[in-house]
């Protein structure tokens, strides 16, 4: 029976075809919209890490004295302090955890063969790649020692070992940064995530670093940081070990807790550093405050799905359901006209399960068609949001879940449109027709 109403449904969309596309159009051109805006949304708020999310966090002092305030909504700070970083990672404890934060360097052979380039890197202790899963191609992080005592190491990524040695593995290779030498002890994969969770300070959503070099370099080669730094109080700054030992905020942090009893654990020691710090000097405050988010509290924190983008979502799911307004008029001027046709079929036996079945199935594959067609204006959407902003780039794309999502809303949306004139055309009079024969 499902194939005979579709075998009718294509006779009669056949039948009446600059409706027919008409309507299909109006699908297409709401889903197209509706699904541009939708499949960005759904970048941005998708679980970055989802199997691994609730056991990295991310810790935050309140560093400043009692008065002082900062602007974010809790008057914590974003980030830590250089010797807070260090502190926290020096501390005993078991966790897996790494400060870090991103500079650059001009990366080169030495030779007049290789052109120079600029490159951006994350200064990290080893553990990082641990916690995050980076996967190697050849070679592994640096050791425990060779990040303490010979720190002159670099991890590189896929793309700078393709440009430099063909894609050959140069573990044991050296390579220049600004004019230091150091030598290559892994490759690992292009990081293809689209959200930059780990550091929400420079860009949610702008590229990975391609350099990967030890946390303990930073003092010895005095090395700036490419991202945001802020402070509390006035500071004046005499050289780079002064803001080793300020109280400006630059750091990233990550900490591995596994379990409810590892993150009370971890709270614990910060707390007891906290105090520590305080007997010190530091932490002029009568509550010691901290905070420490796990990746989607940190995302949703930092407010990386912001407001605008889910007021865009809801304006383009309104211009669809105008689209379904205007297929309502469309299908009941297309299933009036049959009335007298249905009046017949009614009077031979049809019930109106029948021919509401029957009409519902032909929305169906209007809704289907246009779905498909809002599909492809859709992708012309995100290239048209990559073509003209480079920082959605891994963002504007459409994954499996929206490429399914697409024809589903397609579909709702026309049965939606569907019910009321399939409904009035199935309660036909057949002895009013039967009269007028």
């Amino acid at each position: 029976m499902f194939l005979h109403y579709i075998d009718l449904s294509i006779r009669s969309i056949k039948s009446t075809p600059v409706i027919s596309v008409l309507m299909v159009f109006a699908i297409a051109i709401g889903i197209g919209l509706t699904m541009t805006s939708l499949s960005v949304f759904h970048m941005m708020s998708m679980d970055p890490i989802p199997h691994k999310s609730q056991a990295i966090h991310f810790p935050q002092l309140n560093i400043m004295d009692e008065g002082g305030e900062w602007h974010t909504d809790d008057n914590i700070p974003y980030q830590l302090t250089y010797q807070d970083a260090i502190n926290l990672y020096n501390a005993d404890a078991g966790f897996p955890r790494s400060p870090s934060f991103r500079s650059g360097f001009s990366v080169h052979l030495n030779t007049p063969d290789v052109k120079p380039t600029m490159e951006p890197a994350r200064l990290v202790y080893q553990e990082f790649f641990s916690i995050f899963e980076r996967p190697f191609i050849f070679g592994a992080p640096w050791s425990k020692e060779e990040q303490q005592s010979k720190p002159y190491v670099v991890v590189i990524s896929e793309s700078i070992n393709n440009r430099l040695f063909n894609g050959q593995n140069s573990v044991g290779k050296s390579i220049y940064l600004d004019n230091k030498s150091y030598r290559i002890v892994g490759v690992v994969e292009d990081w293809d995530h689209h959200i930059k969770y780990y550091d929400l300070n420079n860009g949610a959503f702008n590229s990975p670093e391609k350099l990967y070099v030890p946390f303990s370099i930073a003092p010895l080669e005095e090395i700036g940081t490419w991202g945001n730094t802020n402070g509390w109080k006035h500071e004046t700054l005499n050289g780079y070990q002064s803001l080793l030992q300020s109280e400006l905020v630059w750091v990233q942090f990550w900490v591995q807790l596994n379990t409810a009893a590892e993150k009370e654990a971890f709270s614990a020691l910060i707390m007891a550093y906290m105090e520590d710090q305080q007997s010190k000097g530091r932490f002029n405050r009568d509550n010691l405050q901290y905070a420490l988010r796990n990746v989607t509290e940190w995302l949703k924190y930092n407010q990386v799905v912001s407001e605008d983008n889910r007021i865009l979502v809801g304006l383009s799911f309104m211009f669809l359901l105008v689209c379904v307004a205007n297929i309502l008029g469309l299908l009941l001027a297309k299933f009036l006209k049959r009335a007298p046709e249905v009046g017949v079929r009614r009077a031979l036996g049809a019930s109106k399960k029948h021919i509401f079945a029957q009409h519902i199935v032909e929305v169906s594959v209007i809704g289907l068609a246009g779905g498909i067609l809002g599909i492809v204006i859709a992708q012309l959407g995100l290239w048209g949001v990559r073509t003209t902003n480079r920082y959605y780039e891994a963002l504007a794309t459409m994954d499996v879940s929206m490429l399914l999502a697409a024809p589903t809303i397609a579909l709702m949306a026309s049965f939606i449109a569907g019910l009321y004139p399939a409904w009035l055309v199935c309660r036909t009079q057949p002895a009013i027709y039967l009269k007028s024969q």
